[in-house]
């Protein structure tokens, strides 16, 4: 079992490596930044700083560097998981510096500091630290995917039973390399599951759970995944003690609870423990006072932005289609309430002369500027007077139309949910190419992780790749 007992130490060793690289490289950031604000042209910026001995600055850039520590550790940074994922500590790194920058220049005109901290040095040293830890963090990224650690790293899971939870699971695993995780196999529980996972699996089939303690032995198991409840309490409770004894962690597949799952909480109410799911992040006051802030700002400086676009557009759309060019259409928004959505017309008057229908490659009811405004989002710019009135957001699901709806919300499990928030201009589905006619099941997925996982950082990420996504705009 030396896999076992070797991975915390190769992991702790990692962890301090990442933290002390961090160190020297925030330093070497803050030093950058002190260079070019004070030895190179950018000193011509605002108020020219006076001369500035690097002795006399290093206080500050001490004081600098180990305010980035601190919060890149509250950023949740140094979690062993993002070694072999850098894109996620990506995202992280940006939240730091952003608070970096605010809290040190807080802190600079709390407390006078002498000499005194420029706002410049400050700005241009969060760019320079940002590109050096970044650059730092992925070259680490890069060596560790090409050693012998890396292997160290990997946790071996087993699968106890089966379920259509456990196949996502193992689905998940087995198609994202940079997952921490690798999927030995499954231990079979009854013959239902002994033949299920066959297709998927291969001849990853270990087993059955009688031979469990020799199989979690074997395969040196870090991790079992308990995917059958229905197993006998006394053979879960038996199973628990066995992994305690073998060191090996158990994780419970919550297949009881369909959605929200990163919500789960477990609670007591007079001593007793009861497992639900707490308030979504997007739910809460705060943060909707903050998206809603955000919308009202981005919703009058799209539509003051994008008058001119839509001038333009509506003179070409009247050319080819006389007619309104305007089209207002009925959707179902927050709680289920209906409302009137705004679009640029891209389509010929008669386009649903034989009912709704979504649009699809090379759509002959599509105007000929109509192929151009989907691609670009164009014909949604009108949308930004809907995110004004409240009706929607600027990034949420996609809002869809009643009469689909109702078909929906029976064929399709946990679809009523995504109308706990306001629907978006753009979402996450979108930018991932599920649009139009493409499968609503991964368009769910997709928007129930954005309602689950919201931060108004995943709304600018969504907001940017709008720009660059357009796979599927028909």
């Amino acid at each position: 079992m030396a896999h076992k007992r070797s991975y915390p130490r190769t992991q702790n060793l990692l962890l301090l490596t990442l933290f002390l690289g961090d160190l020297a490289f925030a330093y070497f950031g803050l030093t950058l930044g002190y260079l070019l604000r004070v030895k190179s042209p950018l000193r011509t910026l605002g108020i020219e700083p006076s001369s500035v001995s690097f002795e006399l600055y290093q206080p500050l850039i001490w004081l600098g560097t180990i305010f980035i520590l601190l919060v890149m550790g509250y950023q949740g940074l140094y979690d062993a998981r993002l070694l072999l994922r850098p894109h996620r500590a990506l995202s992280n790194i940006m939240r730091g510096i952003f608070f970096w920058v605010v809290a040190f220049l807080g802190f600079s005109l709390v407390f006078r500091m002498e000499p005194a901290i420029s706002r410049y040095f400050v700005l241009i040293s969060s760019v320079t630290t940002f590109a050096v830890l970044v650059g730092w963090r992925f070259t680490l990224y890069y060596a560790l995917s090409n050693s012998e650690i890396r292997r160290r790293l990997t946790q071996r899971v087993v699968i106890i039973g089966w379920s259509a939870e456990a196949e996502r699971l193992v689905e998940a695993i087995d198609r994202d390399s940079n997952h921490p995780y690798e999927v030995v196999g499954v231990i079979a529980v009854d013959e239902k599951t002994a033949n299920n996972p066959r297709q998927l699996l291969g001849e990853r089939l270990l087993g059955e759970i009688d031979q469990l303690e020799s199989l979690l032995q074997h395969h040196e198991v870090d991790i079992a995944v308990l995917a059958d409840l229905d197993l006998p309490k006394h053979r879960v409770v038996g199973l628990m003690a066995l992994c305690e004894r073998l060191y090996v962690s158990l994780k419970i597949v919550p297949s009881f609870f369909q959605v929200f799952v990163s919500n789960l909480r477990m609670q007591t109410i007079s001593g007793v423990p009861i497992l639900g799911v707490e308030e979504l992040p997007i739910a809460k006051f705060y943060n909707q006072l903050i998206k809603r802030s955000v919308d009202l700002i981005g919703g009058i400086v799209g539509l003051l932005g994008s008058l001119p676009v839509i001038l333009v557009l509506t003179l070409i759309i009247r050319r080819e289609s006389p007619g309104p060019v305007i089209y207002r259409q009925t959707r179902t928004g927050l709680h289920g309430r209906p409302f009137t959505i705004y679009k640029l017309r891209s389509m010929r008057l008669d386009a649903e002369k034989d009912g709704a229908q979504w649009a699809q490659a090379g759509d002959p009811r599509r105007l000929r500027i109509g192929a151009f405004m989907r691609e670009w989002n164009l014909d949604e710019l009108p949308q930004f007077w809907n995110v004004l009135k409240g009706d929607m957001s600027l990034v949420g699901p996609r809002p869809e139309r009643p009469e689909l709806i109702k078909q929906f919300e029976r064929e399709i499990p946990h679809y009523n949910p995504r109308h706990e928030v306001r629907p978006g201009v753009t979402g996450w589905a979108q930018v991932n190419g599920l649009r139009g006619n493409t499968s609503l099941v991964d368009r769910i997925r997709y928007d129930l992780y954005y309602i689950e996982n919201w931060s108004i950082w995943f709304d600018v990420q969504i907001m940017l790749l709008t720009f660059f996504k357009r796979d599927n705009a028909y």
